[in-house]
């Protein structure tokens, strides 16, 4: 499943996409499985309470984490254009400057976090008795996010080199690590809330040996002192395209703060486990859909840099078909299985009452997301900033949380559920329009099939 980073321009992409998209997305099934037992080992062993405190928790986590993220996705871009263009040099500074970047930045936030901890569990929704597993779940957590970052960081660069088969190692061994200490720390050892986040801690660890040998022992960025010097236009470039993924996750963090609010005025703690169980299947279900869109962003981001944009459209065409059929598959078995999957997680009778129907209503528009997802990947990989940050906020920015924020006034907890098919129609209807126009100019050949 690997291939040398010249070869993203010259093979086949349907061959290409799969050798890219499968790895990526057993990396990121591993990943979501990892959370997703991690929710059900919580649920089971400690209480439906304790899916409400990690639901509070890791928006925050996340938030300083995908620093790296974002810094590896839009230094990314850089990187694939640089090796499009043969310019390995700049490619090799870009990764430095990443590095620097991110270990800075994770640090500064990280302390932030824990000296204003009890704030910052307030702010994202631990009310009442949700506070105290709270606690415990978030300073091991804190601490190890800086390696978490570090790490999807590297993945994300991993992936740009055109060695997805490494990158989805490196997302299941802290998958495989997670789940066995959970098992130890709280099952065997009974270290509750405090075992649940030290097995998460080691894990981001243990990701980050791994992608640390990788780059030391497997990369073709080999990279000398030379390289380790900031330099202002490469850090403009990543942090222009950075940005994106940041707000993105910024946006969605400030709709956990949200959600999680009005949950607990609608319904009570319940009602933040309800979404915690929610939040968690989004993450699972569309694991091959997320794949794609990473095995995406490579091909386009190669073959823009070296202007082949026949085989950029083609890989935009590809990626959107295979995802929609993906993503309606999905929907079908949520549907289907709803009650079954909730039954999973928690033997609270009132959440196992009213999750199947709310999980129903938030995949509702879950086939037509491959085009909003694909879109915006294609304007970050091509380098667009501007586009790429108002097509990737769009879903949760401009439509989510006015929606959350309105809806609720009229259908109750009802229309938080409602405001999820309805964002997602509607970002899928902005992103189709810039996309489709994107492709009768920049990319010159005409539209075949999809759009």
């Amino acid at each position: 499943m690997t291939v040398s980073a010249d070869e993203l321009g010259t093979q086949d992409i349907k061959k290409l996409l799969i050798k890219q998209a499968v790895p990526s997305s057993i990396g990121i099934l591993f990943m979501s499985v990892n959370i997703l037992i991690d929710t059900i080992f919580v649920g089971q062993w400690i209480g439906s309470l304790a899916i409400a405190a990690v639901t509070v928790v890791l928006p925050i986590t996340f938030l300083i984490s995908s620093l790296g993220m974002a810094i590896g996705v839009g230094g990314g871009s850089v990187l694939s254009r640089a090796l499009g263009a043969n310019n390995r040099e700049k490619a090799k500074t870009t990764f430095a400057n990443q590095i620097m970047m991110t270990f800075l930045l994770s640090f500064i936030f990280v302390a932030f976090g824990l000296f204003f901890s009890n704030e910052m569990l307030l702010l994202f929704g631990a009310k009442g008795a949700i506070m105290k597993p709270a606690r415990e779940f978030f300073f091991p957590i804190i601490i190890s996010v800086p390696f978490l970052a570090l790490c999807m960081m590297g993945n994300n660069i991993i992936r740009a080199e055109g060695k997805a088969k490494f990158a989805m190692v490196a997302m299941i061994i802290p998958a495989f690590i997670n789940i066995t200490l959970d098992i130890i720390f709280i099952k065997y050892l009974d270290l509750g809330m405090f075992g649940a986040a030290l097995a998460t801690a080691i894990s981001y660890f243990s990701c980050f040996l791994f992608v640390l040998w990788f780059f030391l022992f497997k990369s073709e960025l080999k990279l000398r002192t030379r390289h380790f010097k900031f330099k202002l236009l490469i850090v403009k470039e990543i942090s222009e395209l950075s940005i994106v993924t940041f707000s993105r996750q910024g946006v969605v963090s400030i709709l956990a703060i949200i959600l999680n609010h009005i949950l607990y005025t609608y319904g009570g703690e319940h009602s933040v486990a309800i979404y915690g169980i929610i939040s968690r299947m989004l993450m699972f279900a569309l694991f091959p859909i997320l794949g794609i869109t990473q095995g995406f962003l490579p091909i386009a981001g190669f073959n823009y840099g070296a202007q082949n944009y026949e085989r950029v459209k083609e890989s935009v065409q590809l990626s959107i078909k295979y995802a929609a059929i993906l993503a309606s598959l999905i929907f079908v078995v949520i549907l289907l299985f709803a009650k079954p999957i909730v039954s999973v997680f928690t033997t609270d009778p009132k959440v196992i009452a009213e999750t199947p129907e709310a999980l129903r209503w938030v995949f509702a528009a879950s086939p037509v997301i491959a085009i909003q997802l694909i879109g915006a990947a294609y304007f970050q990989a091509a380098g667009k900033a501007k586009k790429a940050l108002l097509l990737t906020l769009s879903k949760q920015g401009f439509f989510l949380i006015p929606l959350v924020l309105i809806l609720p006034n009229f259908l109750g907890i009802f229309g938080i559920w409602i405001a999820f098919p309805i964002a997602d129609i509607l970002s899928t209807i902005l992103t189709g329009y810039f996309l489709k126009k994107e492709i009768n100019t920049k990319l010159i050949q005409t539209t075949n099939g999809i759009l």
